[in-house]
């Protein structure tokens, strides 16, 4: 994993094995990055490398991070929820997300001609970093359990005992990842693998 913003520009996160490869997808959107770079600067933000992808911070707190991926690259803002979203450029990274939220970018154009909006939603971020405002992470606790585990619940009481003691962020990744297949079989599929790992009073990350 890079440690430097100019390592990571040069060579990739180096979180997959295309780091430092022509087929990196920090390649394809070179100008892009570097030009949502300079704009996070121009705003006063420091710049840190943190998962191995440049972040932005005021006084320690993250504000935002950009990254590439394979059809875009992105200027996400980790409190992305509070802001206003004044010309409705926000987007959010999944549909569980409850906090960060992002711009999406397919060429260097689109941000040159956002370039005072971008800065606009920056200087609104370190705002909310400023006050100190929080983002209301309770609905958290209101997903939605699939059928699929819920059967399971029934036939294994000691599973459904096991789950309910997991933190709530566990248990919220285990739903988030057992909901994701559109077939059931396939969401059965996921469940049975994990039962082990639930049983132990392990996370979906955790080894």
């Amino acid at each position: 994993m890079t440690t430097n913003v100019d390592q990571y520009l040069a060579e990739g996160c180096g979180r997959c094995s295309l780091g430092g490869t022509p087929d990196c997808k920090v390649h394809q959107w070179s100008q892009e990055l570097q030009k949502l770079r300079s704009i996070a600067l121009e705003c006063g933000l420091t710049e840190e490398s943190k998962w191995g992808v440049p972040c932005y911070t005021y006084h320690g707190a993250n504000v935002a991070m950009i990254s590439a991926f394979k059809d875009y690259c992105s200027l996400s803002f980790f409190k992305g929820a509070l802001l206003k979203d004044k010309y409705q450029m926000l987007e959010k990274p999944g549909p569980n997300s409850q906090a960060a939220r992002l711009f999406k970018f397919t060429n260097l154009e689109q941000i040159l001609q956002a370039e005072d909006s971008i800065r606009l939603y920056l200087f609104e971020a370190i705002e909310v970093e400023k006050k100190g405002l929080k983002v209301d992470m309770q609905a958290k606790d209101h997903l939605d359990y699939p059928d699929e585990l819920q059967a399971k619940f029934k036939d294994m009481p000691e599973l459904k005992t096991a789950f309910e003691a997991l933190t709530p962020g566990r248990q919220r990744g285990y739903i988030i990842h057992f909901s994701q297949p559109k077939q059931s079989k396939t969401r059965l599929a996921r469940i049975e693998k994990l039962i082990p790992k639930i049983m132990d009073g392990k996370g979906f990350f955790d080894r």
